[in-house]
């Protein structure tokens, strides 16, 4: 499924990442996706893909032409999506937690 610079705009702002973040993720660069989400620019269908599945990662859905409209939803709510961004940029390999007794 492809997906328009509107519903890349509004996934990210769904998914609360800033544009660099989906820039860096998906290998596009900042300018470009700025152009492909504010229609002045397009971008080729394989980064346009990456685009994509970057988002999906972030936990959003891509709702295709059904007779409402495109659009673009969470997966997860907004709560989830910042607990799941918090524990990403905890760091550290999942060996060294303490959370399990030795």
């Amino acid at each position: 499924m492809t997906i328009t610079g509107s519903q890349c705009r509004a996934a990210r702002a769904l998914v609360q990442w800033p544009r660099d973040k989906v820039a860096q993720t998906a290998g596009v660069g900042i300018q470009a996706l700025a152009a492909f989400e504010s229609g002045a620019g397009d971008l080729d269908r394989p980064a346009i893909d990456r685009v994509r599945r970057a988002l999906e990662e972030g936990g959003a859905v891509f709702i295709p032409e059904n007779g409402g409209g495109l659009g673009v939803r969470l997966k997860f709510n907004r709560k989830d999506v910042r607990a799941i961004n918090k524990w990403e940029g905890e760091g550290g390999p999942a060996g060294e937690d303490d959370v399990w007794p030795a």
